[in-house]
């Protein structure tokens, strides 16, 4: 009990720490978001050969971004940070590229979601290294965040791969 209580105090107390947290955190929320959002987006709208299997799969990459993003929130919110996932501030704020409009083919599309998958990687690797130090519990989070999306990748990736 002792060590919680020193440990909780230090992590509410601790400014620079927090502000480490938030840094580091704030742009993972961000990328799950979208994410989870422009996988939507390619799910509506795929076409053509794999269809199903690219249809449902995204289904799976969608809730994997939805539960990461819910328990990164959290996290923030435990710490006593406020968090901003308004759908404008995640546009401006993701570093996920714009998904292109309306129908596109399976290719198309296991192309595009690998750029967003790639963005959120971005993010959570730089999270890895930033929060090493300042939060290890958050850190934790924040790799297996990483494993599950870099297996993501992996079965996206080879619908086409050569």
């Amino acid at each position: 009990m002792a060590y919680l209580e020193k440990h909780s105090t230090t992590l509410r107390d601790d400014d620079a720490r927090l502000a480490g947290v938030a840094k580091h955190l704030t742009p993972v929320l961000h990328n799950l978001i979208a994410l989870g959002v422009n996988g939507k987006q390619a799910h509506w709208h795929v076409r053509g050969e794999n269809f199903v299997s690219v249809h449902e799969f995204l289904d799976e990459i969608i809730a994997h971004a939805q539960d990461n993003a819910d328990t990164i929130a959290e996290r923030l919110v435990a710490l006593g940070l406020a968090v901003d996932a308004r759908i404008n501030t995640v546009a401006e704020k993701s570093g996920n590229p714009a998904m292109l409009v309306g129908f596109q083919q399976a290719e198309v599309t296991v192309r595009e979601m690998i750029a967003q998958l790639d963005a959120t990687l971005d993010a959570l690797y730089s999270a890895v290294d930033g929060l090493e130090r300042i939060d290890p519990v958050s850190q934790d989070l924040v790799i297996a965040a990483a494993q599950l999306f870099d297996k993501d990748r992996w079965f996206l990736n080879s619908h086409y791969a050569k």
